[in-house]
């Protein structure tokens, strides 16, 4: 009985193992130009519908389509006709996948080449992953600063999950300790990521974001330099000087008016004592011309009283 049963599960473990077999997909070329077909074939069980897909670096689908496999589950098609290249079909790394409708959902996928010249020897298939990280030059202790990311695939942004693209994120503290940030990013826009962080360390802080993607991966870095107060905290402390120098400059101006106003009284005030020593001298000028008419009048007087005055010595003398 028991080995009747090991029979049947091993005939069940083969079945299984030979139905999980039965996907098989294949292009007739793997690097491809401008305006060449690209072919498809394969093994799949019989009558089965496979749905056939093409992925851009950026994992959006470009096209898909579905075919049914003949009585002995093989299958074929021209599945796609490149496009000259674009800024929204670049030249890069794209993905042909097929996914079984009848076997649990099993697929097939395999990396092509899209590329100016269709020679394999000159363009390896390979994906190229970069990684732009933009953070601030400086920032304050205790002040939230952000830092963005950029991930792109052969020049198309990657989205995604930031938790799976940038799970190993990290930021270099400058006491040494490392602190993750694979749970700080949030999707800003597709292939563009941003994460808040609160330094509390005064010192360069290293920013080192690490992207992965359809197993390749692309490291990018950014240095910030924490202070006790950033730029912005300067200038504004610049602005309140600015300020105060304003309001001192426009009392300086009401001084000055004030002193001006000033120094017209003073001008008034000595032309009128000008003008006063001016009436003055007139004066002592019209006083010494009176005086001397009055000294031309009384000297005639006088010397008449003199002469009267002897003439009546003179008679009295006789008459004694």
């Amino acid at each position: 009985m028991k080995i009747l049963i090991l029979i049947c599960l091993g005939i069940m473990f083969g079945a299984n193992s030979a139905f999980a077999e039965q996907l098989d997909l294949f292009t007739d070329n793997q690097v491809y130009s401008p305006n060449r077909p690209l072919f498809v074939y394969g093994q799949a069980l019989p009558h089965e519908d496979i749905v056939l897909r093409i992925f851009a670096p950026d994992d959006t689908i470009v096209t898909f389509t579905q075919v049914t496999s003949d009585d002995k589950g093989k299958f074929q098609m021209e599945l796609f006709i490149w496009p000259d290249a674009s800024t929204s079909f670049p030249y890069g790394t794209y993905t042909v996948e097929a996914i079984s409708t009848q076997q649990n959902g099993a697929s097939k996928k395999i990396d092509v080449k899209f590329s100016s010249s269709s020679e394999t020897e000159q363009i390896p298939i390979t994906r190229n992953i970069s990684t732009l990280v933009f953070a601030p030059e400086t920032a304050a202790i205790n002040v939230p600063m952000k830092i963005f990311v950029q991930t792109t695939s052969d020049g198309l942004l990657i989205g995604g999950s930031p938790e799976k693209l940038l799970g190993t994120s990290h930021v270099h503290l400058p006491d040494g300790q490392v602190v993750n940030l694979s749970s700080s990013f949030k999707i800003l826009h597709q292939g563009l990521y941003y994460a808040e962080y609160t330094p509390v360390q005064e010192g360069t802080h290293v920013f080192h974001v690490v992207t992965f993607s359809q197993g390749s991966i692309s490291h990018g870095s950014s240095a910030t330099l924490v202070q006790k107060q950033d730029i912005g905290g300067i200038s504004k402390q610049i602005l309140e000087l600015n300020s105060v120098l304003g309001d001192t400059s426009k009392e300086l101006a009401n001084l000055k008016t004030e002193i001006t106003g000033f120094g017209s009284s003073l001008d008034s005030a000595s032309q009128n004592l000008d003008k006063s020593v001016s009436a003055i001298s007139t004066s002592v000028d019209n006083m010494e011309a009176a005086s001397l008419q009055l000294n031309s009048l009384l000297f005639p007087i006088v010397a008449s009283i003199a002469i009267i005055v002897a003439l009546q010595i003179a008679i009295l003398a006789r008459r004694r």
